[in-house]
């Protein structure tokens, strides 16, 4: 597991299940179903399978990029287009896939400019 992954205070137990449903996801990463939805369509990592009849089915490793996701926009203050290219940088192909620390001081960067360009 990475280390964004079981941070709220419910989602202390380990990730055992082979699928977890949407009510059981929102409460491991304590936000809302509406926002899990809302994620699936600003971040196409995030596609959990369906059931027949329409439900979602998160799987353990939609379950971590739920987290990772949650942890780039809450506590490090990421917007979503941020987010979105942070994960994309971060979880490339290992032959083209840049140094982390670098993404780090990158996406810390960008954060920066971004922030000089808002007025005061």
């Amino acid at each position: 597991m990475n280390r964004f992954s079981k941070q709220s205070g419910s989602s202390s137990e380990k990730l055992t299940k082979r699928h977890y449903r949407i009510g059981e996801v929102s409460a491991i990463a304590d936000v809302p179903a509406s926002v899990l939805r809302f994620w699936e369509t600003e971040f196409k990592k995030l596609k959990p399978r369906r059931t027949s009849s329409g439900q979602r089915l998160y799987r353990k490793k939609d379950v971590e990029t739920v987290l990772v996701i949650k942890h780039l926009l809450y506590q490090r203050k990421f917007t979503i287009p941020g987010a979105r290219q942070y994960l994309k940088m971060t979880t490339g192909k290992k032959k083209g896939r840049p140094n982390s620390a670098l993404t780090e001081v990158i996406t810390e960067l960008e954060m920066v400019r971004e922030m000089l360009k808002k007025p005061v």
